[in-house]
């Protein structure tokens, strides 16, 4: 009987699990347990149920996608792929997304994140600065393009034909659209001030408007020294940019 060594016995059954296409593209329903994210980015945990468990990883250029923030004890779907970890001789799932169950991770996210600024106290009512009667120059944080602008420019030049109106451009959609709208109202307390900022877009889905939920955004209307007016999406949408500004409008019209 021929004798293998460990690293050949490991590496045999890697390539068995490499060759089963189930393992190759699976997504795995369990709770979370032991759920730690390193300072190097990757993510270390459990996936249990009443009868087993198994380990994963995700690693940071996928844990950067995560949109909530996973915690010990939730119930979560894990996609990826099984395969044996030759170090250690251990199978574990390596994992691409995770989304909890039920309630899905834009929303769970939502939650987190207003709970969290909400007990710093970025949402209390003692922060909030009254907006001027007569502002001469309002500033305008929006894409150049689409009918927010021109809603704007036409219901405040027939209400209040001398009024001075200041757009600094931004996208407001993807992965950029928070960075820019956060630096756009930094610019007007630092560089160019106006008496009261209008901050928004037109409607969409709760993934089209998520730049208006993300911190950057929030903590930078939160800091203005100018009054802010959010006006984002429709009269039934809600952000975290709502909570944070001086006050909400239902539409950018009615900003």
């Amino acid at each position: 009987m021929e004798i293998h060594s460990v690293s050949e016995v490991t590496n045999f059954i890697k390539r068995m699990f490499q060759r089963e296409p189930v393992l190759g593209c699976i997504q795995v329903r369990g709770e979370l347990s032991n759920f730690r994210c390193y300072a190097s980015g990757h993510c270390y945990f459990t996936l249990k149920d009443a009868n087993s468990c198994i380990k994963c990883v995700m690693f940071r250029s996928r844990a950067q996608g995560l949109r909530f923030r996973p915690e010990n004890g939730m119930q979560v779907v894990v996609s990826g792929n099984i395969s044996v970890y030759e170090r250690d001789g251990v199978y574990q799932l390596y994992a691409d997304r995770m989304v909890p169950e039920g309630a899905g991770d834009l929303a769970l996210a939502f939650e987190q994140l207003k709970a969290r600024l909400a007990a710093e106290g970025l949402f209390d009512a003692a922060h909030k600065k009254p907006l001027p009667r007569f502002p001469k120059r309002i500033g305008i944080v929006t894409s150049i393009s689409g009918a927010v602008l021109r809603d704007i420019y036409h219901v405040s030049k027939r209400r209040w034909p001398s009024v001075q109106l200041v757009l600094k451009p931004v996208l407001v959609q993807g992965e950029e659209a928070a960075a820019q709208i956060a630096a756009a109202i930094a610019f007007f307390n630092e560089k160019y001030p106006v008496d009261v900022l209008i901050v928004g877009r037109g409607g969409g889905s709760m993934e089209d408007l998520w730049a208006f939920n993300e911190e950057p955004v929030v903590r930078a209307i939160y800091a203005s020294k100018i009054p802010v007016i959010s006006a984002v999406g429709h009269e039934t949408d809600f952000t975290l940019a709502d909570f944070a500004s001086d006050q909400r409008a239902a539409t950018p019209s009615q900003a």
